[in-house]
C-alpha cells in the first residue's frame, strides 16, 4: 500500500491497488482514485532454479547497428515433445537454409562481451571494440589470422581510445589463449589496415602512468593517504626524462610510496599486481632515485625519511 490524496476525505489516505479490476482504491471511504491503470511489470517471476528452457520472454535484445538487419533477425528455437522431433527436423532445414550472414560477428561480439565484463569494462569500451572488429572484418583480409587475438587487440586499441588503458598482461589474461606476442602482432595489423581505410595513421591515445595508479594501488590494498600520495609523485615524474615504459613507472613509484610508508609492500607483492618483472622495477627505481625528494609530497614522507631509502 501507499498513500496519495483521496477528494472525499480531503487528506492523504493509504490506497490499494486492485490488480484484477487496474483499480486504486481508497481504503478508508473506497472511493476509486484510478481507473484501469496498466501494470507495467512483467507477468511472470523467474527463479534462479529454473530451467532456461522455460524462458518466458518475448522480446528480444536490442538492436544493434553493426548487424546487417539490425540484430533482428528470426531463429527458429527447438520445441520440445513428441511433435517436436518432426517440427524441428522441417524447421531446421529451413533455418539453416536462411543461415544468417553476421554469425560470426554474434560470435565475434559475444566474445568480446565476456571479455569485457571479466576485465570490469564500461560498455563504451565493449561497443568501440565491436565497431573496431567490424571495420576489420569488412576490409575481407583477416582470414587466417588468430582469431582470439584479434579480439584481444581490438579491445586492447578500444581501452586506448577511449583513455582506460589496459596493460597487454591484462588483456592476455583473458584472451582465451592468444600469447603476448599474437596480441601484439594482431595490434599491428589492425592499426595498418584501419590507417589504410582512412588513409591517414590510427590514433591510439597517449599511456601515462598515472592511468594504472588507482588500480595497481587498489589491487595492493593501499590506503587513500598513499593512493593520493602515489598519484602526486607520477604527475611530477612526468617532468623529468625518465626513459621508462608508463607501467614500468607507475610500479617504481608504489614501491617508493610504500617503502616510505608503515605497510611496507614486498617487490615481489608489486609485481604481481602490476604485472612489472621485479627486475625492470628495480631499474625503473634506480632511475627514479636521483628525483625521489622532487617527486615525492613533501606532506607525505619528510627529508630524513627520503634519506632512509636503500640506495638502488
Amino acid at each position: 500500500m501507499s498513500d496519495a490524496f483521496c477528494s472525499d476525505c480531503k487528506r492523504q489516505t493509504e490506497v490499494v491497488f486492485d490488480h484484477s479490476a487496474g483499480d486504486t482504491v481508497c481504503s478508508e471511504c473506497g472511493l476509486v482514485l484510478e481507473s484501469h491503470s496498466i501494470d507495467e511489470t512483467s507477468e511472470w517471476r523467474t527463479f534462479a532454479n529454473e530451467s532456461g528452457d522455460n524462458d518466458p520472454v518475448r522480446v528480444g535484445g536490442p538492436t544493434n547497428p553493426l548487424l546487417t538487419d539490425g540484430g533482428l533477425s528470426t531463429v527458429i528455437a527447438k520445441p520440445n515433445g513428441a511433435t517436436g522431433e518432426f517440427l524441428s527436423s522441417s524447421l531446421g532445414r529451413w533455418q539453416n537454409r536462411g543461415s544468417n550472414p553476421d554469425r560470426g560477428l554474434i560470435l565475434a561480439f559475444k566474445t568480446i562481451a565476456t571479455m569485457s565484463d571479466r576485465l570490469g569494462l564500461v560498455a563504451t569500451i565493449k561497443d568501440r571494440a565491436n565497431e573496431i572488429y567490424k571495420r576489420v572484418e569488412d576490409q575481407k583480409s583477416s582470414r587466417g589470422r588468430n582469431q582470439d587475438a584479434l579480439l584481444a587487440a581490438c579491445l586492447y586499441i578500444a581501452c586506448r581510445q577511449e583513455d582506460k588503458p589496459r596493460t597487454v598482461k591484462e588483456i592476455c589474461s583473458v584472451a582465451n589463449g592468444a600469447t603476448k606476442k599474437e596480441i601484439g602482432r594482431a595490434k599491428e595489423y589492425i592499426v595498418k589496415q584501419l590507417g589504410l581505410e582512412n588513409g591517414q595513421s590510427v590514433e591510439m591515445g597517449t599511456i601515462h602512468a598515472g592511468d594504472f595508479m588507482r588500480r595497481f594501488c587498489s589491487n595492493l590494498g593501499m590506503n587513500n593517504q598513499a593512493v593520493k600520495a602515489a598519484q602526486e609523485a607520477v604527475t611530477k615524474s612526468e617532468e623529468f626524462d625518465i626513459r621508462r615504459s608508463p607501467i614500468s613507472i607507475a610500479a617504481a613509484v608504489i614501491y617508493i610510496i610504500t617503502q616510505l610508508s608503515d605497510d611496507k609492500k614486498p617487490l615481489k607483492d608489486i609485481s604481481l599486481a602490476t604485472g612489472v618483472a621485479e627486475g625492470t622495477i628495480r631499474n625503473s627505481y634506480k632511475d627514479l632515485y636521483p628525483h625521489v625528494s622532487k617527486i615525492i609530497p613533501s606532506w607525505y614522507a619528510k627529508e630524513e625519511d627520503l634519506k632512509n631509502l636503500c640506495s638502488p
